[in-house]
């Protein structure tokens, strides 16, 4: 009851990553195992990989934090489940792997027409979008709505959920191509920001007002110009710190402007928050992917033994949307 699974020899750069046999993990009693058939590569795996984000208590020390496969055993408490089920799951960890346990209730069945590969880049940026933009700051109908990071997996689903909801949508990106991936998914403006000062041109865009609702997983001093952009009564939320987290900022506008700052992570929340949270989002968003009103944005599959190469070029950030391993022959 062995498997095959990507290890990390030690903290570090990319090829830290080996193939590695290990034992198959044994399902618990709220759980199901499943057979992987594709993964999907978030940027907090590299994180993890290099030391800083160790997983929560309890969960698989292996990289990975979505999934799609097919059941091969349930728990005793589960009951929507059975073997042969196609599914696709959030995880605390462990996807990276050939098989992989997941709380049932963090389970949503493949989307019809999906491939295993499509379905494995649903679960994490869909959940982490829902949480954070449609019920943490309630973005509503008709507000305008800014995304940095337009091109990345969170952003090109942030862009067609909040296009979907019938909001304005702006984006940041940084090429042109991505500008126009962009666009073509939805955004009204995607603002080239290494051309551009996305302030002055949201600013203008917006005839003065500026923007209901900005989520930002850049940081920096990005942190500070999201509250110049933000309308009165705004809503920033931030998801990641890529350009970090210390940061100087003017808050006398969030006191003039009714702002609200906030901020979370989904990996650590407890069980019974991600599945409501699951639900939520499979009762909405399922019917959308299956009417092809909205998409995950696949930039390339490789097959799990090339994790290291998959994660050297998400570092690069030369992708559009995400990346997937596959353990499909």
């Amino acid at each position: 009851m062995t498997m095959k699974y990507i290890d990390v020899t030690e903290p570090g750069g990319a090829e830290t990553l080996i193939l590695a046999t290990g034992d198959r993990p044994v399902a618990a009693a709220d759980e199901v195992l499943i057979q992987v058939a594709a993964a999907g590569i978030n940027r907090a795996d590299i994180i993890q990989r290099m030391g800083f984000y160790p997983p929560p208590p309890g969960a698989s020390p292996i990289l990975g934090l979505e999934v799609a496969g097919e059941v091969c055993a349930v728990g005793a408490e589960v009951s929507r489940w059975q073997v042969g089920d196609k599914v696709c799951a959030l995880l605390g960890g462990g996807g990276y792997a050939e098989y992989a346990t997941a709380k049932a209730l963090e389970c949503m069945p493949i989307p019809k027409g999906y491939t295993m590969a499509q379905a494995a880049a649903l679960p994490e940026a869909l959940l982490t979008v829902w949480t954070n933009v449609m019920q943490r700051v309630a973005l509503q109908p008709g507000e305008t709505f800014l995304v940095h990071g337009g091109s990345s997996g969170i952003g090109t689903t942030a862009i067609q959920l909040a296009r979907q909801l019938g909001c304005r949508v702006f984006a940041t990106a940084g090429s042109a191509e991505k500008v126009a991936v962009c666009e073509r998914l939805g955004a009204e403006i995607a603002v080239n920001y290494k051309e551009q000062d996305f302030v002055e041109v949201l600013v203008k865009a917006t005839d003065g007002s500026g923007v209901d609702v900005i989520l930002d997983m850049v940081g920096g001093d990005y942190v500070d110009r999201n509250i110049t952009l933000a309308a009165a009564d705004g809503r920033i939320v931030n998801i990641a710190y890529l350009q970090g987290s210390k940061v100087e900022v003017n808050l006398m506008p969030v006191m003039l402007k009714r702002l609200q700052i906030t901020g979370s992570t989904l990996r650590a929340r407890p069980a019974a928050f991600k599945a409501e949270l699951t639900a939520a989002v499979e009762a909405t968003v399922w019917p959308w992917l299956e009417a092809g009103d909205i998409a995950p944005v696949i930039h390339e599959t490789f097959p799990a033994a090339q994790a290291a190469e998959a994660h050297r070029l998400m570092e690069a950030s030369d992708h559009i949307g995400k990346l997937i391993l596959s353990w499909e022959s």
